[in-house]
């Protein structure tokens, strides 16, 4: 039996301070390759937008490609995301003795995509509050700079700021939404205000950030690479519910009370992944 890998305090600690970690190897990289398919399947589907066209011209070379939910409608994805070593990981690395599926995502960037990923912050977009908070980025294909590696702003999750969520190949905030809008992280950089930590990764491995965490990734410049992930959300113990204007609401978020613990919403919609069983 092979030896089951946990999180380190090394680990707990870089994440706590810095706002995301990328445990290597987290993975078995054949459970990673047999996500390949499914990808494929909901590159194919209607869920599936073509985000590059958000941004100006759909037509100016490759397609990044985004979509979310796909465990309803893929047995495939309802296991990576609810079953295996994935929510055991992030229980331990936010010490939650619970864990929740919030959504999942597969985002694609094909080679000679110029679509950038610009600055944002996950919490925007989620309809909740809490610090047991985490996006997955679960890498089946190696990520480089070049075809578009995430960029994280270390320790942004501390910066105490609910931002405007934007349409990720624009800086424009969503319109009626409300909170501060995201700031220029690369000049923040640029005047020795902020740092930026990134990960080259495998398939295996799994970057985890605090929803609070500002990201963002270049286009992907590869003439051959493709950029496929699947991005997984969780919420754990201390998350509550909390409707935030302008924000898009799925169906079962229309009737959702601020306040609300995730052990009094609808499994069919965000079930319990951890404990498992």
């Amino acid at each position: 039996m092979p030896e089951i890998r946990h999180v380190t305090d090394a680990e707990r600690a870089a994440f706590a301070t810095d706002g995301v970690v990328c445990l290597r190897g987290a993975l078995d990289p054949a459970t990673v390759a047999g996500m390949a398919e499914p990808v494929e399947v909901a590159l194919r589907s209607r869920a599936m937008a073509d985000l590059s066209a958000l941004g100006g011209d759909a037509t100016a070379g490759g397609r990044f490609a985004g979509g979310v939910d796909h465990w309803k409608e893929l047995p495939e994805f309802a296991t990576f995301a609810c079953e295996g070593d994935l929510p055991r990981l992030v229980a331990e690395l936010l010490d939650s003795p619970d864990l929740w599926l919030y959504e999942d995502s597969v985002l694609v960037k094909e080679p000679n995509t110029p679509a950038r990923t610009v600055w944002h912050q996950d919490l925007g977009y989620f309809h909740v509050a809490g610090e047991h908070l985490a996006t997955t980025w679960c890498p089946l294909d190696p990520a480089t700079p070049e075809s578009g590696a995430v960029r994280y702003a270390r320790g942004s999750h501390r910066w105490d700021a609910t931002y405007r969520p934007n349409l990720f190949v624009t800086e424009d905030p969503i319109p009626d939404t409300v909170g501060e809008v995201v700031p220029d992280v690369d000049a923040l950089v640029a005047a020795g205000e902020a740092e930026i930590v990134t990960f080259s990764t495998a398939p295996g491995d799994v970057v985890v950030h605090h929803a609070r965490t500002l990201h963002a990734a270049g286009g992907n410049t590869s003439a051959t690479a493709r950029r496929r992930v699947v991005s997984v959300r969780y919420v754990g113990a201390d998350a509550r519910t909390l409707i935030r204007p302008g924000a898009p609401r799925k169906p079962h978020q229309q009737t959702w009370p601020d306040g609300a613990p995730f052990t009094d919403l609808d499994p069919a919609d965000h079930p319990r992944v951890w404990p498992a069983g």
